[in-house]
């Protein structure tokens, strides 16, 4: 649990920049120059997502049951995938009505895809993964609605194709992940 704790931190702690002061992210721009900056970002942010891996496949190991959840939570589990997914795709996709209006579909599709799988899993190392996403997705999404308010854009365009073109995407790696994908990527069916 350690090493996912420490991943998590590492992780997480990178992708919090954007939340704190700008004053803490411009100064380690300032001090490091653009370049040193987006190089240790790069490196630390590697590092935290390997440990939370190892963390987390050692923790499922032995893993420590604190609920055992629904069935049917893994079948809603599954239906709150397809918007997480769909928003994951949208953020990749250029000129799609979803990030025009939304602005920060990836830090959307964490916040869902992260309570997909708390609904859906009870053990401690789940509860410690996905609720430390969830958190930090939560705090995210409110530090960058406050930068947009703060420093309003001008409006992107979007095109009919842009939306299509995301919902099929989207719609077809949710499809991937429960016809096999996610037990070949995390070794566990969706469905059990």
């Amino acid at each position: 649990m350690l090493l996912l704790i420490c991943g998590l931190v590492l992780f997480l702690g990178c992708h919090s920049l954007r939340v704190g002061p700008a004053s803490l992210r411009d100064g380690l721009v300032q001090r490091l120059g653009a370049g040193g900056f987006k190089g240790l970002y790069s490196i630390v942010s590697l590092i935290g997502f390997a440990l939370i891996i190892w963390g987390y496949s050692q923790a499922r190991l032995s893993p420590a049951v604190i609920w055992l959840p629904p069935v049917a939570t893994r079948h809603i589990a599954v239906l709150l995938m397809l918007p997480a997914l769909i928003l994951m795709v949208a953020t990749y996709i250029p000129a799609n009505v979803l990030k025009a209006k939304l602005h920060h579909p990836m830090v959307l599709s964490v916040k869902v895809w992260a309570l997909a799988h708390l609904l859906s899993n009870g053990n401690l190392a789940d509860i410690v993964l996905f609720g430390s996403f969830l958190i930090w997705a939560v705090l995210a999404f409110r530090a960058a609605r406050q930068r947009d308010r703060a420093n309003p854009s001008e409006p992107v365009p979007y095109k009919p194709l842009g939306l299509i073109l995301t919902l099929v995407l989207g719609t077809g790696a949710w499809a991937a992940l429960i016809m096999g994908g996610h037990r070949l990527l995390v070794g566990v069916s969706p469905f059990g």
